[in-house]
Parts: structure tokens; C-alpha cells; sequence
């Protein structure tokens, strides 16, 4: 292999640089600048394998394919994390709302333990970054766009983080590290299609991002990096209307989601995580039936969810929490409230195993963790 030493390498006309063929090895204790620009600059039609830095999400990222499109290169930031990846649910709802925020540690078994109070009563669509937990609206009888937010690693109570574009409750939040969505849910005397996000790091009101194609409420929510999930909801506020659609966003950009699939049973208020490759729905209530399925998709393609196994309770309304290895499903209603935790391993299929229990038998609308697919 021969060697080239040079400080600047241009073509004979015009700013461009010299085509490099075969194997090219550079060395430099300096360093090298990839292409950069925003979302909306990425070149049409790139040659697989294409890298560039995007601006808008501050992350090298690469073109995969036509199906898949461009994969945001991050380092897991959970690899940074001591004890375990810890997970959080926020709010709930018992004989009456309450602001009880709990935590656990997911590597472990054992029961949650208290971690402060949220600015209101009862739980809203949750979602998190490495570091903040953020929940936005509650349960009836009041709907309200507040927000708040803790620091996972510590305890203490939510602080106020601003407010949705409208007052809801029953919404799905989903995230990646930068951006949080929140999507569907109910505001007196209808479901609601608006979806609007945040920047997770910074504090504020949120801003539109686009549409459901169905004004739903309970629909589940989880993410990978780059996708956000939207799966099933209540369209017509009976308990009768849950509809079986999956869809899709793009979380760094804006617009309506796009068709995924359908998921195995038409449901409303299903809990649902994901690791940075699975996707997990579980639970569910359909009029009359509670439900205890759990089934799966692989978030980077598209099509139906499959049977993965039995939760070990039949309920809805369940916090769900992931790390990269561990689903867990918390609390619930249907037939009374729950108090009961349960987890499978993301990667296999089969039954929920006892995992422990909440500080008090309550449901809970989704959680924050340090681990999850979006991180």
C-alpha cells in the first residue's frame, strides 16, 4: 500500500476533493470534519453507508438503506451508569389520584421505594432522557397541560417544566436523549389527535408536531433512537372502540405519522416499552375484557405485532419501563388496582415473572427510565 502525505488535497477545478479508490487509510493526530448540515439538507438518494453530521440532533449519523433511511450513531450513554439503570414511575391513580413518584433499580428484583411527589395529582404521558424524567397531563376529572419533571438519578419531588400545546390526559409519550412526544389522549368531551414535543434538556412550553390519523385516547407509546412508536388507543370513549393501528414518527423531524402495522389485538391503554430493538405492547382493555397479552414488533422495520408471551396479571393502565435487557410492567387497573411489578427478557418470548411490588396498588400511565430504546 502506498503512502500519500499532503495538507490540502483538492481537484483541478472547483472546491471538490479528489476521488479515493480502494483501501484508504487516514492518520492524523489532529482529526477529520464530516459533511454537516440539518435534517432537511440530507442528500437525496445517498449511496448506503453515507456519513454526515446532523445539526439539528448534534449526532453523527449514516444512510442504511430506502427502508430503514438514516441511523443516528450515539454512544449508549447507560454504559456510563453505575448499580443499574434505574426506572421511574410518576403519579397514579388509587381510590383517587395521587402525586406518588417511585422508583426502582431494573437489573435488580424487589419493591419500588418512594422518590418525592409530582406538582399534580394522578399520572400523565411519561418519557425520559439519560437524566430527566418528564410527565405532562393526568388523570380526569380535571385535564390540564402541565408538565413536570425530575432528575432520575436523584430523589425529591417534580419540578415544573412548562406546558403542552392543549390539556390532556391518557396521552403516550415517547423520546429519544434530545427530543420528547407526546401523542393522542383526552381532553372533555373528546379524544385528541395533536401530537407536540419538547427539548428534553431544556425547560418550556411544547411546540406542534403533527397528527394521529385517529383522535385516540390510551394509545402506548415507545421508541429507538430515531423512531417513535404510536400503537392502538380508544377512539370513541366507550371502551369499546380500541383500534389495533401502529404507527410512526421520525422523532427529529416533524409531521403525521406514518402506517407501521396492526398490532395483535385492537385495544386501548396498553403499556409499551422498547429496548433500542423491540418494541413490547402489553395489557389492555377492550369492553368487557381486560387483557394480559403481550406481543412485539422490530421498530426498525415495519409490520404486525407478534405473540410474545402473558403478563402475570390482567390489567391496563400499567406503568412500563425498559433497560436494554428487562421490560417492566407496574401497578394497573381492571378488577381493582395493582400493586404488582412484573418483567420478561426483551430478547426472548414467554411469560411476565414477579419482579415485586409497588408502594401501593395504583395505575399508572407509562415511566422514565435511564436505559430505554431511545437512549
Amino acid at each position: 500500500m502506498s503512502e500519500l502525505n499532503a495538507s490540502n488535497l483538492r481537484k483541478e477545478h472547483g472546491n471538490e476533493g479528489p476521488d479515493l479508490v480502494g483501501v484508504t487509510e487516514l492518520t492524523s493526530p489532529y482529526f477529520m470534519v464530516p459533511p454537516s448540515g440539518t435534517t432537511s439538507e440530507r442528500p437525496e438518494n445517498p449511496q448506503k453507508g453515507t456519513l454526515r453530521f446532523n445539526t439539528d440532533i448534534g449526532s453523527l449519523e449514516y444512510f442504511k438503506g430506502d427502508t430503514i433511511g438514516w441511523q443516528s450513531i450515539n454512544r449508549n450513554p447507560n454504559q456510563r451508569l453505575q448499580g443499574g439503570n434505574r426506572g421511574v414511575f410518576m403519579g397514579g391513580y388509587t381510590t383517587g389520584l395521587v402525586n406518588t413518584i417511585q422508583y426502582i433499580t431494573i437489573s435488580t428484583l424487589g419493591n419500588a421505594v418512594d422518590f418525592g411527589d409530582r406538582t399534580v395529582t394522578g399520572s400523565g404521558a411519561t418519557f425520559s432522557s439519560i437524566t430527566r424524567g418528564v410527565s405532562g397531563g393526568k388523570h380526569a376529572p380535571s385535564y390540564v397541560d402541565t408538565v413536570d419533571y425530575i432528575t432520575i438519578a436523584s430523589t425529591g419531588n417534580a419540578i415544573d417544566f412548562g406546558n403542552m400545546t392543549i390539556n390532556r390526559a391518557r396521552g403516550a409519550g415517547i423520546s429519544n436523549q434530545i427530543r420528547g412526544i407526546i401523542g393522542g389522549g383526552y381532553d372533555a368531551p373528546a379524544q385528541k389527535n395533536e401530537i407536540d414535543y419538547c427539548t428534553i434538556a431544556a425547560t418550556g412550553n411544547f411546540v406542534d408536531f403533527g397528527d394521529l390519523a385517529t383522535a385516540v385516547e390510551g394509545p402506548g407509546g415507545c421508541a429507538s433512537t430515531t423512531r417513535g412508536i404510536f400503537v392502538g388507543g380508544n377512539s370513541d370513549g366507550t371502551g369499546s372502540g380500541g383500534i389495533n393501528v401502529i404507527s410512526y414518527v421520525t422523532i427529529a423531524t416533524t409531521g403525521n405519522p406514518t402506517d407501521f402495522g396492526d398490532s395483535l389485538v385492537a385495544s386501548d391503554m396498553q403499556a409499551c416499552m422498547s429496548n433500542a430493538t423491540r418494541g413490547l405492547i402489553g395489557g389492555g382493555y377492550v369492553s368487557p375484557a381486560t387483557l394480559n397479552t403481550i406481543s412485539y414488533i422490530t421498530i426498525s422495520t415495519l409490520g404486525n405485532s407478534i405473540d410474545f408471551g402473558d403478563m402475570s396479571v390482567t390489567k391496563y393502565i400499567r406503568g412500563s419501563i425498559t433497560d436494554p435487557t428487562r421490560g417492566v410492567w407496574a401497578g394497573g387497573a381492571g378488577g381493582g388496582a395493582s400493586d404488582v411489578i412484573d418483567y420478561v427478557t426483551i430478547a426472548t418470548q414467554g411469560n411476565a415473572t414477579d419482579f415485586g411490588n409497588l408502594t401501593a396498588a395504583m395505575s399508572t400511565y407509562g415511566g422514565a427510565s435511564t436505559g430505554h430504546g431511545g437512549l
